[in-house]
Parts: C-alpha cells; sequence; structure tokens
C-alpha cells in the first residue's frame, strides 16, 4: 500500500512538472530522472556481497541499516553489546529477506566499543571470516541531557568515549584492511549536533563536532587511498536515543522527547544512508528545513544563532 502511494506521488509530481514547464522541460528532466533511477539499481547490484561492518545494530537506526544492506545481498556483521538482542536481529534478518539472492547468515559480534584496548583481536577475528571489510557504518552512540553546569565530568568522558574515541578506534582496526585491499567506505553516523549546539546537550554536541572534524581530515590525509568517507547529519529520528540518554549525574533520562517521538523513521533514515553510500557522498544532512536552516545561519550569522540558542535555553530552563 505504502508503495502504491509513493508511485502515486510520483505521478502527481510528474503530471505537475509537466503543467509548470511543458514538455520541452519536463521530457529531459524524466530522461534524467529514470537514468538516475538505473544507475542506483546498478549500483545496489554491484552491492551483493560487499561486507558492511554495523555498529549498534541491536535496534533502532542500527537494526534498520543491518535490514536495508542485507536486503542489497550485502554479508553483514552485526555490532553491539548485548548479544541476545543481536541474535534477534539477525533471525530477523535471515526470515525477512529470505528471497534476495545471494544472502548470507549474518555475523554477530557481540563487543563493547568502549573497551578500546580490547576490541583489535575480535574485530579483526570476525573480518577474517569474510577475508576482507568493505563498508563500516559507525553507528553506536549515545546521547545526553543535562545542564552544563551541573554535568559531571565522568559523564563528558563517558560520551566522548562512546561517541568519538570508540569510532575513531574502530576506524583505525578497520583501515589498514581496506588499505591493504586498496578499496572501502566508512561512514559515521553523527548528527545535526554535529554542526550547530543546542543548549542541554553539551557533550553530545562536542562529541560529534569533534567527529565531524575527525572525518573530514581523515578524509583529506586519505584522498588518494581509494577509501571512502562519509559523514551523515541526521536529525531527531524515531529511536529509544533519549530515553537510554545519559543526565548530568550519570543517570538515565528515561524519558521519550517530543521531538524523538515525532522523527524520522529509522527506515527511510537507513535508506538515505544507503543512497549516500551508493553516491560515495563526502556528507549528507536528513533534517528538516528549520534545522538545515540553523546550519546556515550558524555559519553566515553566527551573532544570530547565539542569540536565538540563548533565548531557547532561557524558554527551556523555564519550562523545566
Amino acid at each position: 500500500m505504502k508503495r502504491q502511494e509513493e508511485t502515486l506521488m510520483g505521478w502527481n509530481i510528474i503530471w505537475l512538472f509537466f503543467k509548470l514547464f511543458g514538455l520541452p522541460i519536463t521530457f529531459p528532466w524524466l530522461v534524467y530522472h529514470f537514468y538516475n533511477i538505473m544507475q542506483q539499481r546498478r549500483k545496489i547490484t554491484a552491492l551483493r556481497s560487499k561486507v558492511v561492518m554495523i555498529t549498534g545494530a541491536s535496534s533502532g537506526l542500527g537494526e534498520a541499516l543491518a535490514h536495508t544492506f542485507y536486503r542489497c545481498g550485502c554479508r553483514i556483521i552485526l555490532v553491539a553489546r548485548r548479544e541476545e538482542e543481536l541474535e534477534r536481529v539477525k533471525n530477523d534478518l535471515i526470515n525477512t529477506h529470505q528471497t534476495v539472492p545471494i544472502t548470507h547468515p549474518p555475523i554477530v559480534l557481540p563487543l563493547d566499543l568502549t573497551d578500546i584496548n580490547n576490541m583489535k583481536d575480535e574485530v579483526s577475528k570476525a573480518i577474517m571470516v569474510h577475508g576482507r571489510i568493505d563498508i563500516l557504518i559507525n553507528n553506536a552512540g549515545i546521547s545526553f541531557r543535562g545542564e552544563v553546569i551541573n554535568t559531571n565530568v565522568d559523564v563528558d568522558i563517558k560520551i566522548m568515549l562512546t561517541n568519538y574515541f570508540s569510532q575513531v578506534a574502530l576506524s583505525k582496526i578497520v583501515l589498514p584492511f581496506m588499505m591493504e585491499q586498496q578499496s572501502g567506505h566508512i561512514v559515521g553516523i553523527s548528527s545535526v549536533q554535529g554542526r550547530i549546539a543546542i543548549p542541554f546537550r553539551s557533550a553530545y554536541a562536542a562529541s560529534k563536532h569533534a567527529l565531524q572534524a575527525w572525518y573530514d581530515t581523515t578524509r583529506a590525509e586519505l584522498f588518494d587511498k581509494n577509501i571512502k568517507f562519509t559523514i551523515v547529519n541526521p536529525g531527531y529520528i524515531k529511536t529509544s536515543l533519549s530515553l537510554n540518554a545519559l543526565t548530568g549525574n550519570g543517570k538515565i533520562y528515561g524519558l521519550m522527547d517530543k521531538a524523538t517521538e515525532n522523527g524520522y523513521q529509522p527506515g527511510y533514515v537507513a535508506e538515505c544512508v544507503l543512497k549516500s553510500v551508493l553516491k560515495q557522498e563526502k556528507e549528507v544532512t536528513i533534517a528538516p528545513f528549520t534545522s538545515k536552516a540553523a546550519i546556515v545561519i550558524r555559519t553566515l550569522f553566527p551573532s544570530l544563532f547565539f542569540w536565538i540558542m540563548q533565548k531557547r535555553a532561557r524558554k527551556l530552563a523555564k519550562n523545566k
């Protein structure tokens, strides 16, 4: 039903385009549009049997990413701390996509990514099952809710360890494999808050800003190694991220924010990530107009952005 609605909407757009611009404009646009579709299908076919490692794969966006890439015929390595949930995702993949050609049973890798000093051997063994690693999607992360002045430094460190250092450490384990095979793609799931910082998200925004800088630098340094780097900046996604967020004293936040509740579906964001990989985009922002406008304002009119954030902080503080 949903696919039929999308098809109908597509034809409505084409008809509107025709009425506005006429055949001389609409026909070339249609040719270009269908050419892009064919190119995308060809690239999806090329993904078959590619080895894709996904962190944070036990739920939310990570689980949606696993379904999206497994459906393309990829060989999936599922990484997260909860082995039982990883097994559930593995079984769901096998049972849901039985008709997908050239599928391979997913590999389950229970791993605490914050245990940086002890993960190299386990990750290397998982990669050697298929003998290569083509795509790494660094998705695992944790959110934060709290005031700067009341946040323990231990919380800042834990957020940075989970969202930044673990991604960097895992990428550095994977990179030698990619360099040896002379190809690869590393995707970092950041956030709009990696581009702009908002009140009461200091530790989270700081970790995502750091991630953005690392990807930009690494992409530049390894430009001639045939390894692609994509940073993805989603807006709010309807997952349990806010439920599991840490507060200033290290406790679990335990609430579903309204913005999170009204956020994008994980499946939609996963499809956008797939498209960014197919197009080998360096950066993609998946967010509403207001979030994208805020990024532009922060870049071009920083004083205005600071004033807006001050107003927002005051309003949020009053509503607590």
